[in-house]
């Protein structure tokens, strides 16, 4: 499936326990040309069906279900390699933090807040076509030297982000759990672009960019930085550190894509 066609080639899987909500957003899906949804009330059957299901699918899911979190479902998918690239929009009310970090740091394409409107419901399923379709308008031949240094204490973000890198082409990737480890790669190799989250231990990302623009031999590296954190204060001292960019989490694939592109022509 290309970026240019429409829903149609999608497969939803809803997770829902309340048959009120899921006849609304099926009815939803339906008007936004979607036309493969099948509707499970747990994670348990979420994740047999997925097991089943094909290439295409993107889960649509509660917070809350009758046997397992939004959150632990979402984590389940991503502990298992068949599962760990599906797609996965979370529906619910929740506002605090502390509830809503584990699907931020999963990977999950979008947080869609209750009530939503149609128009926000197609939004977060494009962000999923365009997380399942990378674009070919990127120069192979720069896509293919650029060097990357990915760094976040989450795993499953890394993974997230590693794929994304790899479906655009770039094959020179390198990890770091933290600030303090990207520091030390930084000291060893020369990259062309820096990803880093906000919040890590022992070095978190406003550190990280400010030693990388005040003390690194590569003071003058692109970092885009993505991150969950919402305190403008913290996000303000991160742009003066010196962050080329900040990108939310949950980010879509798209504005990732535009970031590395723009940073490839600086």
């Amino acid at each position: 499936m290309s970026l240019t066609t429409s829903l149609a080639d999608l497969s939803v899987l809803l997770v829902e326990p309340s048959s009120m909500q899921a006849h609304l957003v099926q009815r939803m899906l339906e008007n936004q040309g979607v036309k493969q949804v099948t509707h499970v009330d747990s994670a348990s059957a979420a994740l047999a069906a997925l097991h089943k299901a094909h290439e295409c699918t993107v889960v649509i899911s509660s917070l809350y279900l009758p046997d397992l979190a939004g959150t632990d479902l979402v984590a389940a998918m991503r502990a298992e390699p068949a599962l760990d690239t599906v797609p996965f929009i979370l529906v619910s009310s929740e506002t605090r933090p502390q509830v809503l970090e584990p699907v931020r740091q999963s990977g999950a394409c979008s947080i869609v807040a209750k009530p939503f409107t149609e128009q926000q419901l197609s939004r977060a399923l494009y962000a999923a076509a365009d997380y399942l379709n990378p674009p070919e308008d990127i120069d192979v031949a720069e896509i293919e030297s650029l060097r990357v240094l990915v760094v976040d204490d989450s795993l499953a973000s890394r993974r997230h982000l590693h794929r994304l890198l790899t479906e655009l082409g770039i094959e020179r990737i390198t990890e770091a759990a933290d600030g303090k480890e990207a520091v030390a790669l930084l000291e060893q190799a020369m990259v062309d672009l820096v990803i880093t989250d906000y919040n890590m231990p022992e070095m978190d990302g406003r550190e990280l960019t400010e030693y990388i623009r005040t003390q690194s031999w590569q003071a003058e590296v692109p970092i885009l930085m993505v991150t969950s954190e919402q305190n403008m204060g913290r996000l303000a001292a991160v742009e003066r550190a010196g962050v080329s960019a900040i990108c939310d989490k949950p980010f879509e694939a798209g504005n990732i894509r535009r970031l590395i592109s723009d940073a490839l022509t600086r």
